[in-house]
């Protein structure tokens, strides 16, 4: 693990993170709202990969300890029921899948939706964000560190997989004559 040297690295960390947080926000709230139409798929994509790599960091680093053992009360949760519903409705015919509950315990199999998940994930972020703009910057990397372990690592890692089904579906499930023409096109353009 990576060991953070202080509570100014661990701010670091912290203002690095929560631009991130704020980034993937931004983009599945846009998404949800309808403003990329076409491009859906593959913001999401994008912002996903993105956090997760935020979060491997944060897993990668020695657990963040902050210096008051309770959690400061950063509010009431965030309602992300809407953000949910418009994005089912945008995956409509592809949001329900099937993964393995945890593949290290065993092949139980379990019922999951993107927009759930995306949902989750938004939920736990802005949980985070809250401490973080409440001048609590070691417990907002504490919170994200956390529940990037518990909770909205797992969601996002499977998200990811399903956008990125989805994306390879579209673009490879092509009929064979347009699969070919498209070969002759490029071969002699």
């Amino acid at each position: 693990m990576t060991e953070i040297e202080s509570a100014s690295d661990l701010r670091e960390v912290a203002e690095s993170t929560q631009a991130r947080v704020r980034a993937f926000l931004s983009t599945t709230t846009q998404v949800a709202s309808g403003a990329a139409p076409g491009a859906e798929l593959s913001l999401l994509l994008l912002a996903t990969s993105d956090l997760l790599g935020c979060g491997a960091q944060l897993a990668a680093m020695t657990d963040v300890v902050p210096a008051e053992r309770f959690e400061p009360d950063a509010g009431p949760d965030t309602d992300v029921d809407p953000l949910r519903v418009a994005l089912a409705k945008m995956f409509d015919g592809f949001d329900d899948y099937v993964e393995v509950v945890d593949p290290v315990l065993g092949p139980e199999v379990g019922h999951a939706t993107v927009s759930g998940d995306l949902a989750c994930v938004v939920s736990e972020l802005t949980k985070g964000l809250a401490h973080y703009d409440d001048g609590h910057e070691i417990e907002a990397l504490w919170w994200w560190q956390f529940s990037y372990l518990s909770s909205w690592g797992e969601r996002a890692a499977s998200a990811l997989r399903v956008l990125q089904g989805v994306l390879a579906h579209l673009r490879l499930d092509v009929e064979d004559d347009v699969a070919q023409e498209a070969e002759y096109d490029a071969l002699h353009a």
